[in-house]
Parts: C-alpha cells; sequence; structure tokens
C-alpha cells in the first residue's frame, strides 16, 4: 500500500482537473503526480530508503505536497515540522526521529542550518530555491529538472508513514507514529459523513498550515483523495483569504475558531462574502457557540464544529454525523470510531456526567517514537486512547467538551503545554522560578503568560527575559505578558498551582 497511488489513479482518469491552485495558477492532476514522481527520484538520489525519515519545514507550497507525496512515493517516512520552531527545536526533533534528510524552505533556511549543527546525522539539505544555494545544501529546484525516473517502493498499510511531533506534558516533543492505515482510515471515517464529504468538484481552501496534521490528512489528504481541488495560501490574513475564497469560488471551508473570529470582525464583509460556501468546518480549538452563531446569522453559513488530536489522526466526532447542530457540542463520534466517556478507574459514566474521553479505531496511532514509557500511559487495556480531555454525553450520543487537557493552551490552533515554556524561563540566569498559564486572546483564542520569581538579589525586566526566551521558543510559544512576582503559590507536594495563578 502505497499513500501516493491515490494521486497516480486521479491523474489518469481526470489528468486535466486541477489540483492545486498556488497564487492564481493551477496545477493539474497530471503536473501534480510528474512533480510528485520527479520528487521521489530527487530524494531517492538523495540516498532516502524505504522506512527512513525526511524532515520537512515547508510551509503552504506546492512543494510541500511534491515532497510529502513523494517521501510516501520513495517508501519512505513524512516528518513535518512546523515552520515556527526555533533551531533548538528543530534541532530536537531531527534527532530525534533519525532524519538524515531534510527539505526547507529557503525563507526557514537559517534556522535550518543553525540546528543542522546541532544534529550531524543529517547527510542532505535540499532547499526549495533555484541556484546558488548556500554551501553544503542542494536546490531542490535544480534537482528536479534533471531527476529521472523514479524506484517503486511498496509498503505495507502498517508500516509508518508520518512522524508527526506534539508537545508533551514532559516539555520535549514526541513523536506520534502515523501509519498508512491510520491517515486512509480516518480519511475513509470522514468520506463516510454525507454530510461533510469532500466531492470532485469541490475547491477545498488550505491556509491551515499543511505541517499541522488537521491541515495535512482532513485538508490535503482528504481533498486529493476525492480529486478536488485544493486551494492554497501560504498564511492567513483575514481581508486577502476572503479575496481568495470569493476569487476562487471556495466551496469547502475548513478553519479554527481563531478565523471565524478575525472574519467576524471585519466591518466590510458582507453578507455574501462566503456565497459560494457549502461546507464550513471548525477544529484545532473549541469553538465558542456565540462565534459559530455569529457567523451563521451574518453570513448565512452553518460551522459543523468538530474534536480530533494528533494520535487519532486526528478526526474523532464531528457535528456533521448527528442529525442537527447543537450549540457547543462537538457531535457524535465519525463511523468507524469508537467513543467513551470514562472515570478516573476507567468505567464508563453516566450519562451526562463528566469524564475522560478514551477513543479506539483503526485511526488511532500505534504509539510514540522510541517512546515505550509514554506510549503505555497513553492507552488503557483493550487499546483505548487517553485523550486526558474532558467531555460529557448526552442521551443521543451528542458530545460537550467541559475542560481540556490539564493545563493545555492552544494559540491559534497549536498546542503549548506550560512545562515548555517555563522550563526555558528557568534557563536564565537571572529566574528561580517559573509559572505558565494560557490568557483569552481575542485574535487568537489564548495567549500565554508568564510568572516568573527572580533570584535574591537580582533585577531583571519582562523585556529582558522576553528576549532571551525569543532565542528557544517558537513564536507562538513566547509569552505576550510577563509578571515578575515575589513568590508563586504551590501545592503541599511543591508544584506550581496554576489554577492559582489564572485567578491573578
Amino acid at each position: 500500500m502505497n499513500l501516493a497511488s491515490g494521486l497516480f489513479e486521479t491523474a489518469s482518469s481526470a489528468p486535466d482537473r486541477a489540483a492545486l491552485t498556488f497564487h492564481g495558477r493551477p496545477v493539474t492532476y497530471a503536473e501534480l503526480d510528474s512533480a510528485v514522481d520527479r520528487a521521489t527520484a530527487v530524494l531517492q538520489s538523495a540516498g532516502v530508503e524505504p522506512g527512513d525519515r525526511v524532515a520537512l519545514v515547508l510551509g503552504n507550497v506546492p512543494e510541500f505536497v511534491h515532497v510529502l507525496y513523494g517521501t510516501w512515493r520513495a517508501g519512505a517516512v513524512a516528518v513535518p515540522l512546523n515552520v515556527m520552531l526555533t533551531p533548538e527545536e528543530i534541532g530536537h526533533i531531527v534527532r530525534d526521529s533519525g532524519a538524515t534528510t531534510v527539505v526547507a524552505q529557503m525563507s526557514f533556511l537559517p534556522n535550518v542550518l543553525a540546528a543542522r549543527e546541532l544534529v550531524p546525522g543529517v547527510r542532505t539539505v535540499l532547499v526549495i530555491a533555484g541556484p546558488p544555494v548556500p554551501p553544503g545544501t542542494i536546490s531542490f529546484e535544480q534537482e528536479m529538472q534533471r531527476a529521472g525516473t523514479p524506484r517503486p517502493a511498496d509498503r505495507s498499510e502498517d508500516d509508518l508513514a508520518v512522524l508527526q511531533y506534539t508537545s508533551g506534558t514532559t516539555g520535549r516533543p514526541k513523536g506520534a507514529m502515523l501509519t498508512a492505515r491510520n491517515l486512509v482510515a480516518n480519511q475513509e471515517q470522514m468520506d463516510a459523513v454525507p454530510a461533510s464529504r469532500i466531492l470532485e468538484d469541490d475547491v477545498v481552501l488550505a491556509v491551515l498550515p499543511l505541517f499541522h496534521i488537521y491541515g495535512l490528512n482532513v485538508v490535503l489528504g482528504t481533498a486529493l483523495r476525492a480529486g478536488a481541488t485544493v486551494a492554497l495560501l501560504e498564511r492567513f490574513d483575514p481581508e486577502e483569504t476572503l479575496l481568495a475564497i470569493q476569487h476562487q469560488r471556495v466551496t469547502v471551508l475548513p478553519g479554527a475558531p481563531a478565523m471565524y473570529s478575525a472574519w467576524l470582525s471585519l466591518p466590510e464583509a458582507d453578507p455574501e462574502t462566503f456565497a459560494s460556501v457549502r461546507l464550513a468546518l471548525s477544529g484545532a480549538a473549541p469553538l465558542a457557540p456565540d462565534v459559530a452563531e455569529a457567523f451563521h446569522v451574518r453570513f448565512g453559513v452553518p460551522i459543523l464544529d468538530s474534536y480530533g488530536l494528533t494520535e487519532a489522526g486526528p478526526g474523532v466526532t464531528t457535528s456533521a454525523t448527528g442529525e442537527e447542530i447543537r450549540p457547543g457540542s462537538i457531535g457524535p463520534p465519525l463511523p468507524g470510531v469508537e467513543v467513551r466517556v470514562v472515570d478516573e478507574e476507567g468505567n464508563d459514566v453516566e450519562e451526562d456526567d463528566p469524564g475522560e474521553i478514551v477513543v479506539r479505531g483503526p485511526n488511532v496511532f500505534s504509539g510514540y517514537w522510541r517512546d515505550e514509557t509514554a506510549t503505555k500511559e497513553a492507552f488503557l487495556e483493550g487499546g483505548w486512547l487517553r485523550t486526558g480531555d474532558v467531555a460529557i454525553r448526552d442521551e443521543d450520543g451528542y458530545l460537550y467538551l467541559v475542560d481540556r487537557k490539564k493545563d493545555l493552551i492552544i494559540v491559534s490552533g497549536f498546542n503549548v503545554y506550560p512545562v515548555e515554556v517555563e522550563d526555558v524561563l528557568l534557563r536564565h540566569e537571572k529566574v528561580a522560578e517559573a509559572g505558565v498559564i494560557g490568557i483569552p486572546d481575542e485574535r487568537t483564542g489564548e495567549a500565554v503568560k508568564a510568572f516568573v520569581v527572580l533570584r535574591e538579589g537580582e533585577e531583571a525586566t519582562p523585556e529582558e527575559i522576553l528576549e532571551f526566551a525569543r532565542t528557544s521558543l517558537a513564536r507562538f510559544k513566547l509569552p505576550r505578558e510577563i509578571e515578575v512576582m515575589p513568590s508563586l503559590p504551590r501545592h503541599v507536594t511543591g508544584k506550581v498551582l496554576r489554577r492559582a495563578l489564572r485567578g491573578k
């Protein structure tokens, strides 16, 4: 089984249909399939063998699709990285994954080259740019022009396809191992819901980052599987995205709550703005009922909320599965996904009682890369994935989130665990203690706030501490506010009481 085989089939049956649009230029399925073939040959020429890991430091550009599907066609494993990561963060993921080949966009290359110094195992850095490229790197574009015929590399559906790194409660990101079976199963589960099924004549907006599992599998993977057109946008700007939706007649609108809030804040957006949209989806973070209602009233488009997590490929539930949209509900489970709501002992709770969501199905990942302890902790007996999210289920099977993973902060759909930020702040020579929480933010949903205690006799400004953190944390993880305190509230065990900090 090869995840790129479906692309070849569509290219054979509908070669002239637009697979992608980028900067106003359409790329047909035949052109895309040819580019993927050449990307496969480039990777194989660089020494990539089946099972090898290929790191992608790419934004929403056609080359992301070329390299992703080329990696799969070569039988290798894709390791998509958040382009906002620092060299230290990139270095950790590349080193942990064992990736020996990195493909990077020129604009992100400085961080990649800085990270390369920390990872001696990297053999090849391919740059999305024509020559000249920096010494020690290779022009991907030049290699594509002279690429030969790729070697076939068939893989089992249970072989690893993607290592998607997700931040953990211990601070260091962990690689969630997603197989071809996991990804395809989730695409099939979403396709089995008529109300949200993507069709071949759809134009699907892809402004969500493709390096995130939502963008990679729900948007890109599902759309290309259906033979639809993917409208690629490099970044989300509310006004520019609106123009793209209108100009390209977008019909399917996958988004995050912060995007819908941003559009609502534009006074010039008239009710006809989304006239072409037949399906609006929300994920990556909780959708506030008042945002969903306001968007529906103003633009006439209902938003289907959903719930998922990286380890489930990611889709678990959607309000499209139910007979109606219920405010505040993430809907019933997708077909083929089993969901229970359990207490601390793993027993099912009564209807309308809160409990942890646990999930089972062919879309659920096989564990964390080279981390048996974390893998064991992630599952209950019987193969039930523990999500850490608390919900209630009503008598009709609709789920309602009542709490998130303990202390998790979601900034524009990206997960930030406080310990990640705290560990960096504590490296500052003048900081003795640090505590981090999430605070509301109209633009990003949540933002990071840090509380620090300075070492005795030391002085430091919040700006000084922030500048220090900037070298080790991606921009979305940086504190929006830093407050210096004489002490931090602590539990009797010595742990910082973040719930007390939330009242500050």
